[in-house]
């Protein structure tokens, strides 16, 4: 790794300092939240962090490594989403460990890789949690673009979402139903064949 990898991580876990908020940190704690390391930071300062730089590829998979929160939120935020192969996008969800994270890598990463959609529907399907929320969240990502999958895809989707019935799922059928009054139809007949 590049020396000057080395010493940009070095100056951002030295901006966490700063930003520190020990009770964010605590509550997460208490709720189970566990991190190796975890400085409570408010995204709005990971985001000010990460405006002072460009996108990088290495920065990016050297944060991932650190194993703290607020390294891997950034790492969302900084990967490069065209130098972000599949093989490796499913190894951060294998080692993504936190709904929080699942949500983050969703949101500033997976929605903009060319791999998006395959790799959110495999997820979908998938028995871990994590994977699943990280799925729905990308696919609701894609369909807050305007994205617009095929039929078969939909029809999964629906069937993956209805059984499923997390916050994830349920939030991704309403970006589903958002995108035209036909697909908004579709998902309410959805719904009601279910609830009856």
């Amino acid at each position: 790794m590049a020396e000057e990898t080395i010493e940009k991580v070095r100056t951002i876990k030295r901006q966490f300092h700063l930003y520190m908020d020990g009770v964010a940190s605590a509550s997460m704690r208490e709720k189970g939240v566990e991190y190796k390391v975890n400085w409570g930071l408010k995204i709005q300062h990971l985001k000010q962090i990460a405006s002072d730089y460009d996108k990088d590829y290495e920065l990016a998979a050297e944060l991932w490594k650190s194993n703290t929160r607020e390294c891997k939120i950034l790492a969302t935020m900084l990967m490069p989403p065209e130098k972000f192969p599949q093989d490796l996008a499913q190894l951060w969800i294998e080692q993504t460990t936190t709904p929080e994270i699942a949500q983050y890598l969703a949101f500033y990463l997976m929605q903009y890789t060319a791999d998006a959609a395959s790799l959110a529907f495999q997820w979908i399907a998938s028995i871990n949690d994590i994977q699943q929320i990280c799925g729905y969240n990308t696919l609701s990502g894609l369909f807050s673009q305007g994205k617009q999958p095929a039929v078969r895809d939909m029809n999964e989707l629906i069937d993956q979402a209805l059984a499923c019935r997390s916050h994830a799922a349920i939030n991704c059928l309403n970006k589903l139903a958002s995108l035209s009054e036909e697909h908004e139809r579709i998902v309410e007949n959805a719904l009601r064949s279910v609830i009856g």
